[in-house]
């Protein structure tokens, strides 16, 4: 686990039961959307509805990878596995099969 990885609600999505498990597996610093989006690698974590509801940032490479594998962990598929560059601005997106 790092404590290298910074952390935002995005305002008005609904956060589904999982976060709980999300927020307990890694360790995260709670700050703001802004502050997030200027780390390096961006992880995006979709709710229920499909909605991108928090998003992850790393500003290492071994931060980042360590919060992929604990998303992993959790069940989670990522859907920018095996796809170059980003989408919506994010490295990865997590969401539940």
């Amino acid at each position: 686990m790092s404590n290298h990885l910074k952390t935002a609600l995005i305002e008005g999505k609904k956060i589904p039961k999982i976060d709980r498990d999300i927020i307990g597996n890694l360790l995260l610093n709670h700050t703001t959307i802004d502050v997030v989006k200027e780390e390096k690698m961006i992880i995006g974590v979709r709710n229920d509805a499909g909605e991108i509801y928090r998003l992850i940032g790393a500003t290492k490479l071994n931060s980042f990878m360590n919060a992929v594998e604990e998303l992993f962990d959790l069940e989670m598929v990522d859907e920018l596995q095996g796809v170059d560059g980003t989408r919506h601005g994010c490295d990865a997106i997590f969401s539940l099969p």
